[in-house]
């Protein structure tokens, strides 16, 4: 975190907090959804200024209810979540790069979602796969140690269940991987999708 944020923190502990105006999309572009883009339920406007994506980024972050947010100054904005709270890429030099620029040396844990997504996971860092790599993180699957068939790929996702041993193939380690749900997922580690206010913020 930014240490004028920190400062700013400090010197104001207590100006109210933003709710639904700033969203994480699929393929980790941040975006400001305005009134209008509430009231329709409209994705917002893609951020693109490099200072203030690299800002939010450096001061992103989780609170104890699991709602995450960009720490702006005193002021929270929290983050409405299309998916996880991590978006990733598999760069050509097989590391996998969060939204935020961190690179993930060795996820933890692998699951696979019901619409096929890949998520990727190491400490807190829970990220989807962005789905421009997602063949080529689909070519990393082995069943039963051999690379997955297509076939073999669309009867675990449409029965949910696999015959045998399900793992990615990461480097020279094979990471095992689970079946389940995004709403799974974010509910067992805590997180919410759409933070709004609450009696955590002293609602009337």
């Amino acid at each position: 975190m930014d240490e004028i944020v920190k400062a700013a923190m400090a010197k104001w502990p207590k100006v109210p907090h933003c709710y639904a105006w700033l969203a994480l999309d699929a393929r980790g572009n941040w975006r400001m959804r305005d009134e209008r883009a509430q009231a329709l339920n409209l994705a917002g406007d893609t951020i693109r200024n490099p200072a203030l994506q690299q800002f939010i980024n450096r001061n992103y972050g989780v609170d104890d209810e699991g709602r995450w947010h960009f720490q702006n100054g005193p002021q929270k904005v929290y983050v409405d979540l299309e998916t996880t709270p991590y978006i990733t890429q598999l760069l050509p030099t097989q590391e996998w790069r969060l939204h935020t620029g961190e690179i993930i040396a060795l996820p933890t844990k692998v699951y696979l979602l019901q619409d096929g997504s890949i998520v990727v996971q190491a400490g807190d860092r829970l990220a989807q796969v962005d789905d421009r790599d997602l063949i080529d993180t689909i070519a990393l699957l082995r069943k039963d140690g051999t690379s997955i068939t297509d076939d073999q790929l669309c009867t675990i996702i449409d029965t949910g269940h696999c015959e045998g041993i399900l793992s990615l193939q990461w480097r020279d380690t094979a990471i095992p991987v689970q079946l389940c749900t995004l709403a799974q997922l974010m509910q067992e580690n805590g997180y919410q999708s759409r933070p709004r206010l609450d009696t955590v913020d002293g609602k009337p």
